[in-house]
């Protein structure tokens, strides 16, 4: 039997929406830039969902509970448990939403009061490869869980879990998660496997991962305590988002070229050589 799992509650600033039962995750994601106010665009390719990044500005993780019931959530940057710090695993401790409830999570939790904000930096500066975790820097990822018991009236913003014991002693899991794929139900293991050695071969041209998330300033998001019991070992829904900087996007063929008219040399012949009406001379007084 599961133990009931401590929880924090994000004191974040959160909106309640109501969404429509017809969602398909339990659990949306979004990222967010901070800086411009800009929901990152994703790009689809060879079987893997990708994000744009701009080294030196903040993000957020946006994380919307598009169901009727409290849920926990997982929260892994880079491989690393945002809230511990831990090398992430899914029976670690997560934020609970409350049914049809959004969050803002914008970064690493280093106390109940505070936060150190997420940032797009170069790989070495991040804070995965400066704890000596690079191995997995370039990936936004959540674990969801139902919860067993009814839920009971919620009216705070959105919690963080304690590791579960049992949970994290059931070795066979572990495994488990690791082949996960986007979400619940998972693809065939043979199928998830091809999309995956199909996403990494797009690093076999030279390019490899160029930036990470760093170990930012300090800001205010207090926090508090909840139970929550899950309703399996197993995530109702397993999410990843990889992220890169729109170079390294671009050159794997993730994005399209952004300057792609304004590429032509000086010099060649062009159909449309002046692209706007020009200033008139000056007046003769």
């Amino acid at each position: 039997m599961l133990r009931p799992t401590v929880l924090l509650l994000s004191a974040l600033a959160a909106t309640t929406a109501c969404a429509s039962l017809s969602a398909q995750p339990l659990v949306d994601v979004d990222i967010v830039d901070r800086d411009t106010g800009e929901w990152l665009p994703e790009y689809r390719h060879r079987g893997r969902d990708w994000v744009p990044g701009v080294p030196g500005h903040r993000y957020s993780v946006r994380m919307t509970n598009t169901s009727g019931e409290r849920v926990l959530v997982v929260l892994s940057v880079d491989g690393v448990n945002a809230i511990s710090g831990q090398t992430a695993a899914a029976s670690q401790t997560g934020y609970v939403l409350g049914p049809w409830q959004s969050t803002e999570i914008t970064g690493w939790r280093k106390s109940w009061q505070d936060v150190a904000q997420f940032y797009f930096t170069d790989l070495p500066d991040s804070y995965a490869a400066r704890t000596g975790r690079p191995d997995n820097v370039g990936v936004i990822g959540v674990a969801v869980f139902r919860e067993r018991a009814q839920p009971q009236p919620y009216y705070q913003p959105p919690p963080i879990a304690r590791e579960d014991d049992e949970y994290q002693r059931d070795d066979r899991y572990r495994g488990q998660a690791r082949n996960e794929s986007k979400s619940a139900p998972a693809a065939p293991q043979a199928s998830r496997r091809a999309a995956e050695a199909a996403a990494d071969s797009a690093y076999g041209n030279g390019v490899g991962q160029s930036i990470g998330t760093g170990h930012g300033a300090r800001e205010w998001s207090p926090v508090s305590r909840t139970d929550f019991v899950r309703a399996s070992r197993t995530p109702a829904q397993v999410l990843q988002l990889r992220y890169d900087d729109i170079d390294n996007l671009v050159a794997m063929g993730v994005m399209p070229h952004p300057y792609r008219y304004d590429t032509h040399r000086r010099g060649q012949p062009q159909a449309f050589p002046n692209g706007f009406a020009a200033d008139p001379p000056g007046r003769r007084w």
